[in-house]
C-alpha cells in the first residue's frame, strides 16, 4: 500500500523521490523510455496528472509505463475526469489552502461514485498551494489565493487543520512553473510539527534543491517540469534524495 510506504517514511525521517508526468506533455510512446529511466534511477513513485488534461491519453500512458516498471503509479488529479483504475493509488485532494468550496468538497461529491468503483487505494490529501512568485496553472484553475511564501506559521496552522480533519498526508505545492519553490523554512516548520507525511513539489529545478527539501523534512519530493526539459536529471535527483537520507542517519 502506498500510504503505508508514506507513513514508513514519516516514522523513520526518510525521504522518497517522485517523478511527475503530465499526460498533456508526454506521449504514450515515450512512457516506456521514462519507465526505464525511473527504474535505473530507483525512483520511488510516478505521479500522474495535470491541471487541464487536454489530451485523453492518461490510461494509455500508465499502461505503457507499467509494461516496463513496477514503480507505484499515484494519480495527482486536476479534476474528477483524471481517475482511472489502471493506477495504484489516488491522492484525493482537498484544497485546504483556499476558500473554494468546490475544491474542498464539491468535486469530491461528483467524483465519489467513480472513485469508489475504481478500486484504487485512496489517500486523503490536504493540498496546500504556496505562492511561487508567479501565477501558476493550478492557482488560476482553482481560483484561489496561494499561501504567502514568507508565512510558515500560516502554512503550519493550515496543515494542522488538515491533520485534525483526518487527512492522511499534506501536499505543499508551489505549482508547475513556479519561480521559487516552497521554502525550506516552511517545509521544516510543517514537517517538525505534524505527524502525517509531507509531500512537496513545484519549482524544483536541480538536485541541490531536492537534497535541501529532503533535509528540511519533506517525505516525498515531486519534480515534473525540470524533468520534462531534461529527463537525465532523474538520476541525479533520485541520488540527492538518498544522499539526504544517508546524511540524516549519520
Amino acid at each position: 500500500m502506498v500510504l503505508d510506504q508514506l507513513k514508513h517514511l514519516k516514522r523513520n525521517n526518510k525521504s522518497a523521490f517522485a517523478v511527475l508526468a503530465d499526460p498533456d506533455k508526454i506521449a504514450p510512446a515515450d512512457m516506456q523510455h521514462l519507465a526505464r529511466l525511473c527504474n535505473d534511477a530507483e525512483v520511488d513513485f510516478l505521479f500522474m496528472g495535470g491541471s487541464l488534461l487536454m489530451v485523453h491519453q492518461m490510461e494509455l500512458c500508465i499502461q505503457r509505463f507499467k509494461t516496463e516498471s513496477d514503480i507505484p503509479v499515484v494519480l495527482f488529479p486536476g479534476s474528477p475526469s483524471q481517475v482511472t483504475p489502471y493506477a495504484d493509488a489516488l491522492l484525493y485532494l482537498s484544497l485546504v489552502s483556499g476558500r473554494n468550496s468546490d475544491l474542498l468538497i464539491g468535486q469530491h461529491v461528483a467524483s465519489a461514485p467513480q472513485v469508489k468503483a475504481s478500486g484504487l487505494e485512496v489517500i486523503s490529501t490536504g493540498y496546500m498551494i504556496v505562492d511561487g512568485g508567479v501565477q501558476t496553472t493550478v492557482s488560476y484553475m482553482s481560483n484561489t489565493t496561494p499561501l504567502p511564501a514568507d508565512k510558515p506559521d500560516i502554512a503550519l496552522c493550515t496543515a494542522w487543520a488538515a491533520e485534525l480533519q483526518g487527512k492522511h498526508v499534506i501536499y505543499m505545492d508551489a505549482g508547475s512553473g513556479a519561480r521559487r519553490p516552497v521554502s525550506e523554512e516552511m517545509i521544516r516548520k510543517v514537517s517538525a510539527n505534524t505527524d502525517i507525511p509531507l509531500i512537496v513539489g513545484g519549482g524544483i529545478t536541480g538536485p541541490e534543491k531536492v537534497y535541501a527539501n529532503c533535509a528540511a523534512g519533506a517525505n516525498v519530493v515531486v519534480v515534473g517540469n525540470a524533468i520534462e526539459r531534461d529527463p537525465m536529471l532523474i538520476k541525479d535527483m533520485a541520488q540527492a534524495t538518498r544522499a539526504a537520507g544517508h546524511s540524516a542517519a549519520l
